[in-house]
């Protein structure tokens, strides 16, 4: 007789602790939406790091000068391009497939291949999104940048769907 109501109470338990690791705010909750998922996105860290998203939402000058290195898979030839924006709009030298987004997109959030360190208490679901990786380098706007991205968890899946129109991929999606 006790076992019918200790199953169901663990059901809800568990269902409960998942969905507070999800990141995602509950109706009435203190999260804020700038907890985002976290990446190996970082300029000073190692691979195996996490960062969160900068919280920043200013807009940037539009100007970049990136070399893009994509490998879809371990077996693929890794895919090389270059994008130089000025002021948001891309240069003829650009070799990027959708150069006009990708400089679009670094105008609107120049932050996306900067994010900010790691939260210490950051969960990420244990997804895998796929074997695409993808590392980029050169500046945005003045500042350098040296960013790795993969597709390993649900916090790296988060920060790839955030610059894949940089990164010139969906990760194989």
């Amino acid at each position: 007789m006790r076992m019918r109501f200790v199953r169901p109470l663990l059901a809800v338990l568990a269902i409960a602790g998942l969905a507070a690791c999800s990141g995602t705010p509950t109706p009435g909750s203190t999260n804020s939406p700038t907890e985002a998922p976290s990446s190996s996105a970082t300029s000073s860290s190692s691979p195996s790091k996490t960062a969160t998203p900068s919280a920043s939402t200013a807009t940037g000058a539009g100007n970049a000068e990136l070399s893009i290195t994509l490998l879809e898979t371990p077996e693929s030839a890794p895919q090389s391009f270059t994008l130089v924006c000025t002021n948001g709009v891309p240069a003829a030298e650009s070799s990027h497939p959708s150069a006009a987004e990708a400089c679009t997109s670094l105008k609107n959030g120049p932050s996306v291949l900067s994010p900010a360190p790691m939260r210490t208490d950051q969960a990420c679901t244990m997804q895998y999104g796929g074997p695409a990786t993808a590392k980029v380098t050169g500046s945005v706007d003045g500042k350098e940048v040296s960013a790795s991205f993969n597709r390993t968890d649900g916090c790296q899946i988060a920060l790839w769907d955030a610059a894949k129109s940089v990164l010139g991929s969906d990760g194989g999606l």
